[in-house]
């Protein structure tokens, strides 16, 4: 009788791969699951902060304004810039003043008798220059006493009171050229010597009996008549909150006004800043049917209610004082149709000139627009703020994803595992199941032939 082979099985079973595909059809729905959750997570933590940092970038736009330092900024104009000229911070106090300079202040020179030459022995002894109560002696002996080396010491020595040496050699000699390195009357100098050979009595001098090139004096001149007095061409004691520099002797008139155009463009930076936060606010939460697009933020009555309330402040409207202006229409910045704003700075000027105070105090006064926003702005960015919390509370979320993509994966590895023991269990059963099927097929090719 013929049989036909039978084939119960063999120990080719691909078990690695069959694991691999049960595995990844298994988690292939959690896995998109949580990366999806991860992505439209992560989508959101970068919105927040977009969104926080176009309004902190308006908050530092508006600052001129919420401390009031665009109104404290003053600007300078003199009557005859080749008499002096002046600057103002913003302590200055606008107005106007007359300054009459009869004396600049001047640094004193001297100039020593002829020498021979620049080369030729001085004289030896003890050289003492004096500055007010500072003074340095300098010892010139026989090896190192020509005007050179006089000169050198002077110019290097570490206990210098304030004096420069230099030679000036003309038809009769060689001449040492002192200068006090400070102007004023209170720095003039004077030169002694004593000991050795007497020839450093050349080079002495005293400003109370000799006549010197340059006299050290201080800067006389009157502000409105009241005389000043000051030991430098600069000066900063004057006028609160001016610093003049005197360059020639004559009048000039010195006005200080507030530079109304520092106001200006702290109002187009904060026209600027707000449409920079309209815009990233519109991104945010846009719906786009065309493109079939979503704003990240779309829908977010939080976003949506902090972005009302910095409308609404900045469209405003309070009680006017004195004709003053009472919102920020009034001064220029008006809300376009799309929901920017523009500005318009001629009416700015305008209650600038008329109204100054009252413009001040409307956008920059305790209860101004500028401080208002400044303080809304604080508290939802701060460490306690909403926005703030709310970033905290994605970023945790998103650890709980990664926790939870970690725990799956720990499970996966678990089912890996026990389908890998179970499709090599039934390896080896097939491989068992193999061996017996040839043997007993051999049985039955064995009996046919016998049967022949």
């Amino acid at each position: 009788m013929t049989t036909n082979p039978v084939t119960l099985g063999s120990s080719s079973i691909d078990v690695a791969s069959i694991v691999s595909n049960l595995v990844a059809n298994k988690r292939a729905a959690k896995d998109k699951q949580l990366s999806d959750a991860s992505t439209a997570n992560t989508t959101q933590i970068s919105a927040i902060g977009n969104f926080s940092s176009s309004l902190t970038s308006l908050q530092s736009a508006i600052k001129a304004l919420t401390d009031g330092s665009a109104f404290t900024t003053q600007k300078t104009s003199v009557g005859d810039s080749t008499i002096l000229s002046a600057s103002a911070d913003s302590t200055a106090v606008p107005g106007s003043y007359n300054l009459v300079v009869s004396k600049l202040a001047a640094a004193q020179k001297t100039t020593s008798t002829a020498i021979s030459s620049s080369t030729a022995a001085v004289g030896t002894g003890t050289l003492t220059i004096a500055v007010g109560g500072k003074s340095m002696s300098l010892d010139i002996d026989s090896s190192a006493n020509s005007l050179q080396d006089i000169r050198d010491k002077i110019n290097k020595a570490s206990d210098n009171p304030g004096v420069s040496a230099s030679i000036v050699t003309g038809t009769d000699g060689a001449h040492l050229v002192l200068n006090s390195t400070s102007t004023g009357a209170a720095n003039a100098f004077t030169v002694t010597a004593s000991g050795g050979d007497g020839g450093l009595s050349q080079l002495a001098f005293d400003p109370a009996t000799g006549t010197p090139t340059t006299k050290a004096q201080d800067a006389e001149f009157t502000i409105d008549g009241t005389a000043a007095t000051s030991p430098t061409n600069t000066v900063a004691s004057a006028l609160d909150g001016v610093t003049l520099t005197l360059t020639k002797e004559g009048s000039s008139s010195v006005n200080i006004t507030t530079d109304t155009s520092a106001v200006s463009t702290a109002m187009q930076s904060l026209v600027t800043a707000y449409n920079s936060f309209v815009s990233t606010y519109q991104t945010l939460t846009k719906y786009d049917s065309t493109n079939n697009q979503v704003g990240a933020l779309i829908g977010d009555a939080t976003v949506m209610s902090l972005k009302s309330q910095v409308t609404n402040l900045l469209g405003s409207q309070g009680v006017s004082s004195n004709g003053g202006p009472s919102s920020l229409s009034d001064l220029g910045v008006s809300f376009q149709v799309d929901g920017t704003l523009k500005f318009d700075s001629t009416k700015l000027t305008k209650f600038m000139a008329s109204n100054p105070k009252e413009t001040q105090n409307l956008l920059s006064g305790d209860n101004g627009i500028a401080p208002k926003l400044d303080k809304l702005i604080t508290s939802w960015t701060s460490s306690s703020g909403i926005l703030t919390q709310r970033t905290n509370n994605l970023n945790q979320k998103a650890k709980d994803i990664t926790q939870q993509q970690s725990d799956y994966d720990v499970q996966m590895q678990d089912y890996t595992k026990r389908l890998t023991t179970q499709y090599t269990a039934l390896d080896t059963m097939m491989t068992k199941l193999s061996s017996t099927s040839s043997y007993l097929q051999q049985q039955f090719d064995s009996l046919n032939n016998s049967n022949k």
